[in-house]
């Protein structure tokens, strides 16, 4: 028979004190998680009996919102007004592409790997959108004004949508789907004269908007859009309510944000390094208007 020595001793005790004190651990994990929990849900009743209250600022019939997504598309230009959605109460959100296969997945010296799922295809998307959303991007911006399948998924859920809008260069290609010609719409200010191309009135403004079609002008000028959507279709007030949440209380470090504010050689360099996407936008109108 073995003999039990006081080493086995001591390393029984300590396996039995080391169980124990496993057990209490758990026992502690369940009980903050369960704590945890309740401090959820009491959170959540909380905000729906605000949302009870404050109806009168956020009611409304579910709106359909469905933005474009593409490869090579300028981030910030979705995320912005995404951002601001987001924040509305009885809506749906669509992302929508070709496919489900996720878009801005491939590293590129223009783009950031930061890939977006769509999720729906332009089959999949309801046709009765009171939304319809087409964010911008070079060299994406581009390729998309003379896709066929986009442009033809544009012009059929455009015939139907409620409001009809982008951001930054994404007005060209509502402008490429004939979906902006007679219309006062907005740009970048780099690209904003080659509306004019297509059939679109140029103008200057942060955000634009002629009967159903608003656009909106540079990359950062989604958040502006956005509030500005969620004014017209739900209550200016609400809006309000969606910039302090968002806390959207701008103040660059620089006044350099616009042509007309920027330093010369500031402006200069801009203009250089984007002189050939002028013309080959111009050269793309030619084709698709003819």
């Amino acid at each position: 028979m073995s003999r039990f020595t006081k080493r086995h001793f001591n390393k029984a005790a300590a396996l039995t004190v080391a169980a124990l004190f496993s057990e209490v651990a758990k026992s502690q994990q369940e009980h903050t998680k369960e704590e945890s929990r309740r401090l959820i849900e009491d959170a959540e009743k909380h905000h729906l009996e605000m949302m009870t209250k404050y109806g009168h600022l956020t009611g409304g019939e579910k709106l359909k919102i469905g933005m474009v997504v593409y490869p090579g598309m300028f981030l910030l230009d979705l995320v912005g007004p995404l951002a601001v959605f987001e924040a509305l109460m009885n809506r749906e959100i669509y992302l929508v592409w070709k496919n489900l296969t996720p878009v801005n997945n491939t590293r590129s010296e223009y783009a950031a790997y930061i890939p977006i799922e769509p999720s729906h295809t332009f089959e999949s998307c309801p046709t009765d959108l009171d939304v319809l959303f087409v964010p911008g991007g070079v060299p994406g911006t581009l390729a998309m004004m003379e896709d066929p399948e986009l442009i033809s998924f544009l012009r059929t859920k455009g015939s139907k949508a409620r409001l009809i809008t982008s951001v930054c260069t994404g007005s060209l290609i509502l402008a490429s789907a004939g979906l902006l010609n007679g219309y006062r719409a907005t740009s970048h200010w780099v690209t904003k004269e080659s509306l004019k191309h297509f059939g679109a009135i140029p103008t200057k403004g942060r955000v634009v908007r002629d009967r159903n079609r608003i656009t909106g002008g540079g990359v950062t000028a989604g958040i502006d859009f956005g509030l500005e959507i969620i004014a017209l279709l739900r209550s200016p007030d609400y809006a309000k309510a969606v910039q302090l949440y968002l806390e959207y209380d701008p103040g660059p470090p620089f006044n350099a944000g616009s042509p007309e504010t920027a330093p010369a050689i500031i402006r200069g360099f801009i203009e250089d390094m984007f002189a050939g996407l002028r013309v080959t936008i111009e050269k793309i109108a030619k084709k698709v208007t003819r």
